[in-house]
């Protein structure tokens, strides 16, 4: 798998369309961030087909949203199949991961917290 990742900010006050902000890459995840602050951070990513994102865990919930395609995500071992305009709250310390059985693009938010339970 490769992993393109476009760390610059989306420029503030210009209005966008969220999903032409990132292209599909064939054999790539291209992720680019529409927010970073040390609160959480808000993501656009791409997924080719037959691309994954390998198990990992996050302290924080995480929300993800599928704005293109549909997308296969796993937690806590709990197999889901989201189409464009769903989304899923993946729950603080629970095992994640994405599938792409079809190319899709999706935005992650992520809001951390000293209160986080």
């Amino acid at each position: 798998m490769l992993d393109n990742i476009v760390s610059n900010e989306i420029e503030k006050g210009k209005v966008l369309i969220v999903v032409e902000i990132i292209e599909y890459i064939p054999n790539a995840v291209v992720s680019r961030t529409i927010l970073k602050k040390t609160t959480g951070n808000v993501t656009v990513t791409s997924f080719a087909v037959g691309e994954e994102l390998a198990e990992r865990i996050s302290p924080h919930d995480i929300f993800v949203q599928i704005i293109d395609g549909a997308a296969e995500v796993v937690i806590s071992e709990k197999k889901y199949q989201l189409n464009r305009g769903e989304g899923i709250v993946i729950p603080a310390n629970a095992p994640y991961c994405f599938n792409a059985n079809v190319q899709f693009k999706m935005i992650t938010t992520v809001i951390k917290s000293a209160y986080d339970a």
